[in-house]
C-alpha cells in the first residue's frame, strides 16, 4: 500500500496525502495505543454485541479508498470478475465437504514429514487446522477444574453473558498458565509457526520461538445462546486499509492493484510493522498473531457451542478486502443475478463505508454486507474434538461461534495463540509481563482490577513448574537463547527489551 501511494503522489495531487497526517490521525492513535483500557468484557470488542448504534466512518475513508485503487481501476475491475468465478466453485466444494475439509493431525505426528505433508497442503490451502492428543485428555480436563475451582474461590470475576456467563475475563488462572507453559504446547506452536514465509532475510523474526498472548477462557454450558459471535476477523477491522495500518507492510498491496492472486498471506515479513489497534479497542489485538487458537478441554461436535471456520480463507480474506470498492447496479438481494459479476460495478464515487468495519472494533461479515461469501454455505464447523486438542486458524481466516449451544455437556476451551519473537512482541510481553505480575488483565484487554485481588493466582514460580525455562522465555521472564544463526539478530534485540 505505501509502494501505492508513494507512486500517486509524484503524479496526482491527492487529498488523502494531506489530510491523513501525523497530526491528525497518527499522533491520535499513539496517543492512545498503549493508554489503560476500560473495562468491559469480550462484547467490547464486537459492535453488533455491544449495543451501541452503529457509528459511520470518517470522510477521510472515502478518499483513502478512492486512493487506494487509483491507476489500478481496470485491473481491479478484471480481477474482481476473476475472483468471484473462483469462488463460486470452491463454495460449492465446501459446502459438499463440509467439516472434513478441516486438516487435522495427531500431535506424535507434527514431526513425521511424510505423515505431515499432505497436512501441510491443507492447512496452506484452508487456514485452519486440528491437532489432535497435545497434552493428555486428564491433564486438559484437570486444568478445567482447577479453573472452575478458582472461578468458585472468587466470585466478583467478570464474565460474559451477565446472566449465563461463557466467557471469562481471566487470564492468569491455574489452568491458563500451566497450558500456555506446556512443552507440546510450545512445539505445537513451532509446528503451525513453521507454515509462514519469510521472503526478507533480513526481518527480524524467529518462527522457532514462539511467546506467549495471554488471552480469556471459554465455559460454555449446554443451551446457551447469549455468547453467539457472528462471522468475523480479529486483528483490527479499518486498519487493513489504513496507511499506518496495514499500509505499513504493503500487506495487500496486490489486492488493490488488481494482482490478488500474488498475495500471499503466509509472507511474515510484511506484517512485521503492521499496527492493528489504532484506536486502542478494547480486545483489539496489538500482537502479531500468526494463527488464533484454543486448547480444548472438552469433547465437542458441530453444533454443540464450538467454532466454525471459513475453509475459502484466501479467497475470503481478497473478497472482505476488495468489497467496500464494489456496489451492486440493481440492489434487490431477491432479484435473479444478484450476484452475477455483470450485476457489480465499481463504485464511480467512493463512500467511507467499510463493510462490517467500526473502528476500535473487529472486523464483522454477513450474509448482507458480503453476499458473495454465502457464509451460509462457508463457515463450517470444525471437526469433533477432545480434551487435549488444539485448533488453529490463520489469523486473517473468517470464524464464528455456534449460535446455540446445543450439546449436552460444556463446550470449553483456553484461548492460546501462536506468536512468534518479534521487536513488537516482545515490547508487549514487557508490558504483559508486568500485567501477569500485577494480576491485571493483558494489555490488550479490558481494563481494572482483574485478578489481583484474586485468591489463588499463578505467579511465576507456577510458570518454571510448569514449563521451565522455555515456559519462562516464551512469557519474557528469562532471556532467550540463539538456536540458529538466523535467529541471532533477533534474540538480541529482544533480549536488550525485556531484560
Amino acid at each position: 500500500m505505501l509502494s501505492t501511494l508513494r507512486r500517486l503522489a509524484g503524479g496526482v495531487k491527492l487529498p488523502l496525502l494531506q489530510t491523513r497526517t501525523p497530526a491528525t490521525v497518527t499522533a491520535t492513535a499513539t496517543q492512545s495505543k498503549h493508554a489503560p483500557k476500560k473495562e468491559g468484557d469480550i462484547s467490547s470488542v464486537f459492535a453488533s454485541l455491544s449495543g451501541g448504534e452503529a457509528v459511520p466512518l470518517p470522510t477521510r475513508f472515502a478518499e483513502l479508498k478512492s486512493s487506494l485503487i487509483h491507476g489500478h481501476e481496470a485491473s481491479l475491475i478484471a480481477s474482481w470478475s476473476r475472483l468471484l468465478t473462483t469462488l463460486r466453485s470452491e463454495i460449492e466444494l465446501i459446502s459438499t465437504a463440509g467439516s472434513s475439509i478441516t486438516p487435522s493431525i495427531p500431535f506424535s505426528e507434527i514431526r513425521n514429514h511424510s505423515r505431515a505433508l499432505p497436512f501441510s497442503r491443507a492447512i496452506r490451502k484452508r487456514g485452519a487446522a486440528v491437532i489432535k492428543n497435545v497434552v493428555p485428555e486428564e491433564e486438559a480436563l484437570g486444568w478445567k477444574e482447577e479453573i472452575k475451582a478458582y472461578i468458585a474461590r472468587n466470585p466478583g470475576t467478570k464474565a460474559f453473558p451477565k446472566g449465563n456467563p461463557a466467557v471469562y475475563e481471566l487470564y492468569w488462572s491455574p489452568g491458563q498458565v500451566k497450558a500456555r507453559a506446556h512443552p507440546s504446547v510450545l512445539e505445537t506452536q513451532r509446528f503451525l509457526m513453521s507454515f509462514w514465509n519469510n521472503g526478507n532475510k533480513e526481518a527480524l523474526i524467529s518462527t522457532e520461538i514462539p511467546v506467549s498472548y495471554a488471552d480469556r477462557l471459554r465455559i460454555r454450558q449446554p443451551g446457551d445462546s447469549g455468547f453467539a459471535l457472528g462471522p468475523h476477523v480479529d486483528g483490527g477491522s479499518v486498519e487493513r486499509w489504513e496507511m499506518e495500518g496495514y499500509g505499513k507492510g504493503g500487506v495487500y498491496d496486490a489486492v488493490f492493484e488488481g494482482r490478488w492472486e500474488d498475495f500471499n498471506p503466509w509472507e511474515s515479513s510484511c506484517r512485521l510493522k503492521v499496527e492493528s489497534d489504532l484506536y486502542n479497542g478494547a480486545g483489539a489485538c496489538s500482537m502479531f498473531r500468526m494463527f488464533q487458537g484454543w486448547l480444548s478441554m472438552s469433547s465437542t461436535g458441530p453444533g454443540e457451542g464450538t467454532l466454525l471456520v471459513n475453509p475459502l480463507f484466501k479467497l475470503a480474506t481478497v473478497y472482505y478486502v476488495l468489497r467496500p470498492f464494489f456496489e451492486p447496479r440493481n440492489g434487490n438481494k431477491e432479484a435473479s443475478g444478484y450476484l452475477d459479476e455483470r450485476n457489480w460495478i465499481l463504485s464511480e464515487n467512493q463512500s467511507s463505508v467499510l463493510q462490517g468495519a467500526t473502528m476500535g472494533c473487529t472486523q464483522e461479515l454477513n450474509e448482507t454486507l458480503h453476499p458473495h461469501l454465502e457464509l451460509e454455505k462457508t463457515m463450517v464447523h470444525i471437526p469433533d474434538v477432545g480434551p487435549g486438542d488444539y485448533v488453529a486458524w490463520h489469523c486473517d481466516s473468517i470464524h464464528a461461534v455456534d449460535k446455540l449451544h446445543a450439546g449436552r455437556g460444556d463446550s470449553s476451551v483456553m484461548y492460546i495463540p501462536a506468536c512468534p519473537l518479534t521487536e513488537v512482541n516482545s515490547r508487549y510481553l514487557v508490558r504483559q509481563r508486568e500485567a501477569f505480575l500485577n494480576g491485571t488483565p493483558g494489555p490488550d484487554f479490558p481494563g481494572g482490577k482483574g485478578e489481583s485481588e484474586h485468591v489463588g493466582r499463578m505467579g511465576r514460580a507456577d510458570i518454571e513448574d510448569a514449563g521451565g525455562e522455555d515456559g519462562l522465555r516464551a512469557m519474557g521472564l528469562a532471556s532467550w537463547e540463539a538456536q540458529f544463526e538466523s535467529e541471532r539478530q533477533i534474540v538480541r534485540v529482544a533480549n536488550s527489551i525485556v531484560t
